[in-house]
Formats: C-alpha cells, structure tokens, sequence
C-alpha cells in the first residue's frame, strides 16, 4: 500500500514555534536573502526580517498585548503584513488574517467572534471598519497603516488609535523565547456549512508542520525562489509560501495580487523556481497572448491544487515541462494527503497518506463506519503527533465536538481511496462551495439575499463552472414573496452591497417554492442535480448586468 516516504523534517519538534525558526534563521544564515516586495524593490535578509519584526514586536508589547491575546488584521499584501504577523508569533499574540473583501455583518461575525482588542487596517479600508464598530464591541485599539492625518481623526474617540509609524520600536532584540509548539499561532476562518464561518485554532506545530509538507511536496531548497501573489490573509500564501521559505532558507517574492498578465514577466523577472496556482489560474494564464518570453523562465515546479490535467499538455508544451504537485488539505486538517513527487500518479489523483505524522479512514457520514475500498466516504483525520492539527473552533463548541466526534476529525469531504493508495477528491459533504481559490459558505451568501423586502427564501449552491480547474460557480435559488416583484438584476445590485464581491452569485433562478424534507430542511441535493436550467438567468451573459468589480485580474 503506497504512503509517503518518510522524512526528516527540518527542525526538532521542540522548536515548531514561528518565532524559534525565524530566530535560528537569524543566527545562522541571516545575510541570506529572504523576502522581498515585487522583483524591483530590495530584498530583506532572514536578519532584517526578523530585526522588523522584532521591533514590531517591542511595540505591540508596549501598547499591552500579551501571550494568548488576539491581533486582528484587516490588511492586503505588503511587506509590513509579514512584520506583523511574525511579530505577533515573537510575543505569543494569535494572528486573525481577515479577508480584505469583508465589510458589514461578514467582518463583524469575525471581529465578535475572536474578540480581538486590537485591530491592524490599512487606511483604504478604514471607513469599511469603522462601520462596523458600533456592532463589534471587542476592539479597544485600533493601528492604522499609511493613515493620514485627516483619516485618523475619523476614528471615534473612545478608541485608542495609532498610526503604524507610532507602534515601531527602535528595539530589535529578540522579545524573548515565550511561546512553545501547543500554543495557537493562528486563527485563520474557513466556511461554515450550516451556519457562519468558524474561526480555526491553529497551534504552532500545525503552522509548522503544514510548512514542512510544502517543502517536502515540492522539494523546496535553500537556492529556491518561490513567488506569490495570492493573499496573506489566506493560508496559501503563509504556510504554503512564505513559512516554508523561512524554514527552508529559500528566498520569496510577494506580490499585491495574482496576475495572469504578468505572471511570465514575473517569473522571469524574479527568476521563480517555484510557485503555485489555484486550479482556475491556470486557464487564466493559457488565455494570455502567447510570448517570446514564455519559456525564458527557470521555473521548476508548481504546487496546484486541484490540477486541471487536461489543460497539462497545452501549458507544458507552451512553457516547458514543468512538474505539478498536488495535496489534499485543509485548514483545520494540515494535509495529510500528498502526492510523492517521485511517483507518477494515477489522473485525479491528490496523493496517498502522509502516515508517518496522520491516520485517515473513509466512512458513511452518517454512521462513521468504514467504507469498502473504492467507495466514497467522508475524509477522517487524526494526528500522530500533539498539536500539529487544529485545536477546534475559536467560540463554537458545538461545532468543535461535532467536528472532533468519535475522536476523529471529521473534515465534510467526500474521498475515495483505490486499491494501490491513491486518493480521489469526489465532493464536498457539506454545503461549503469553492470559487477561484476562496471557500464560501452557502450560509453566508443565504441570510442577506434572504434579507430583501422581496425575497422569502433562498438556497445557495455550487454548479460545476465552464473552465477546467475552475471549482464552482454560485447559484442562488430563490422564491419569492407572494404578489412581490423583483428582477435578477435587482437581486445582483443587492448583493454587491452585502456580499464579497468573489461570492457574488453568478446564477439566478427564481423557484415557486424550495425542495424539503419533512423536517423543513432544503434539499440542495436536488438543486444541485438539476443544476443549470433553461430558465436559469446567468449575470455573466446578461449585458443589464450591474457593473461588479470582481477584482480578477486578466
């Protein structure tokens, strides 16, 4: 039976902390190059790196925050990002990343959720905060970064506001050594199914542990430069990029926000070895013109999960023969699923089982008794060593015990799992969708939709979408309110106020009533298998269509 080999990792287990790795890094190979903004800006060492963040965390020490406290951050990708985040690791403070699309009731479940004190902004999107503040009572200290004179004073009184200027220390020594592998680095939120999204308690030895399977995966070396431009706020980027890069002692190049347009001049601008996609990316980058420039790069491997093998051929023989690895993972899970990068694997394939660190088993969801071999089942996962999954969901017991029932973590995936070891990613159990890389909660796309004068229910699902690798396209499924009139268009320029513009339905149809079970539950399972009707209204297609800025870079 296949698993993946076995393997040293790169640190002893006593140091899976940010701030140890970042210190040793430091000490031993500190003139390295580490990070950089863009392939025109000077490139920090592991030292500079690691001097900001500990001035950083000097700062954030002297505004009060200590070990276990929560340090919000509502910021895209820069530099100061990452100086934040490890700095909050140096002090033991928990990280909660916060997708920048989020205002109104989807930032304020967050922010009333983890109950953070302090919030990290960028000035752009200040006035987006502010107007939730008056239904977020947690926060006390709010540090603006690039904040003006004019927009500080906009900040109410009774909050502590400081620009980020202000929080910098001139300190750059280590803050000391306070934090161990089972404290929590992070609460990164993944989507809910049956109700908001939850807040994952990530410790140390996950964040670490899932940076190392990177490495491992691609065979990521100190000569390795590794490119991103997806964003921080995800994990993609931090333990799949940036983490891995810091333990490895490779060098990595961040980026706003993905491109396909200049993702050739990219790559060779920054000479990437490595870099990752997510499934839709790459049909977005074989739509680009074709350049004298596309095989000038020294890109070697990408990490892209899921892959759209049948677009392989085109893009290798348009960009050389670039290897692709896959993974099965999750927030909560780490990845226990990899494919072994020496092994030709089966199409479909996202890897075999990692057993050296995890169990897994498949099983009917509703019973949790093993599935026979071939059948599909619901993903199980345990850890066979402390702290390196997640530690249940920040205020939501219910969802923690329900998750971690039978002493098994239960992840709402449906795999299969074939005589040789090779698993298959089938669906999801759950209601969650996924679209161009960002999970989404039907649940969450649901309540305001369901808020309209007009509108008496509405069932959100995902549709396979039109491009290979492209996961899901949104589908809301609504009734209406007896002798109430509303347009699709009408629906569409409602959601734009309320939803992240990603989770922006492409698909609307409007139903005389929902399918349910006696018990009043939707059956989306019958939604899903009609799927795209012919009175099914595409906003895409529809030139009424109010203009959304979906900010996806062509």
């Amino acid at each position: 039976m296949l698993t993946f080999p076995k393997f040293l990792t790169q640190f002893q287990k006593e140091q899976w902390t940010l701030p140890q790795v970042l210190e040793h890094q430091a000490r031993t190979i500190g003139d390295k190059p580490f990070l950089q903004w863009t392939h025109d800006t000077p490139v920090l060492s592991f030292a500079q790196v690691n001097a900001r963040a500990n001035r950083v965390a000097h700062g954030l020490t002297r505004l009060g925050l200590r070990i276990g406290d929560r340090l919000a951050m509502l910021l895209p990708n820069c530099m100061e990002f990452t100086w934040i985040w490890f700095a909050a690791g140096k002090i033991g403070v928990i990280e909660v990343p916060i997708n920048t699309a989020y205002t109104g009731r989807f930032l304020e479940h967050q922010l009333n959720t983890v109950g953070a004190e302090t919030i990290v902004v960028s000035s752009d999107l200040l006035a987006g905060l502010l107007g939730s503040l008056e239904r977020s009572p947690s926060p006390r200290q709010i540090i603006v970064l690039g904040g003006e004179a004019e927009q500080m004073r906009l900040v109410p009184a009774r909050y502590r506001a400081l620009r980020f200027e202000e929080v910098v220390s001139e300190e750059e020594t280590n803050p000391g050594d306070l934090v161990s592998p089972a404290d929590i680095a992070a609460i990164l939120f993944t989507s809910g199914t049956t109700g908001m999204s939850k807040g994952v308690l990530m410790p140390h030895a996950q964040f670490y542990l899932f940076s190392e399977m990177v490495i491992q995966m691609v065979r990521l070396q100190s000569d390795d430069i590794y490119f991103t431009g997806f964003p921080l706020f995800h994990g993609n980027a931090q333990f799949c990029t940036v983490y891995p890069c810091l333990i490895a002692g490779a060098k990595c190049v961040l980026y706003e926000r993905f491109s396909a347009s200049q993702w050739v001049t990219r790559l060779n601008a920054t000479g990437a070895t490595v870099t990752n996609t997510l499934g839709v990316t790459l049909s977005f980058i074989l739509a680009q013109p074709p350049s004298p420039a596309d095989r000038s790069h020294r890109l070697r491997r990408i990490f892209s999960a899921p892959t759209p093998h049948g677009l392989l051929p085109a893009f290798r023989e348009r960009f050389g023969h670039i290897a692709f690895h896959e993974s099965f993972g999750q927030t909560e899970i780490n990845m226990p699923i990899i494919c072994p990068p020496e092994l030709a694997r089966p199409k479909g394939a996202c890897g075999v089982v990692v057993d050296q660190w995890f169990e897994v088993k498949l099983v009917d969801p509703e019973t949790d008794q093993e599935v026979p071999r071939g059948q599909v089942g619901e993903l199980l996962v345990r850890h066979r060593e402390p702290w390196t999954l997640n530690a249940g969901y920040v205020g939501m017991p219910e969802a923690t015990l329900k998750a971690w029932r039978n002493l098994w973590f239960h992840t709402g995936d449906g795999l299969r799992r074939d005589e040789d070891g090779w698993f298959y990613f089938v669906d999801r159990v759950k209601d969650a969708l996924r679209r161009r890389g960002e999970n989404i909660s039907s649940f969450e796309i649901e309540a305001p939709i369901r808020e309209h004068p007009a509108i008496e229910d509405v069932a959100v699902i995902g549709v396979p979408a039109n491009v290979e690798g492209g996961e899901d396209e949104v589908k809301a499924c609504i009734v209406r309110l007896p002798g109430a009139s509303v347009t699709y268009d009408e629906v569409i320029a409602w959601c734009v106020e309320r939803i992240p513009a990603f989770a922006i339905p492409r698909y609307l149809e409007f139903l005389d009533a929902l399918p349910k079970t006696p018990t009043e539950r939707v059956q989306k399972n019958k939604l899903r298998e009609a799927g795209i009707t012919p009175t099914t209204w595409d906003r895409v297609a529809s030139p009424r269509t109010v203009h959304i800025s979906l900010k996806e870079e062509s």
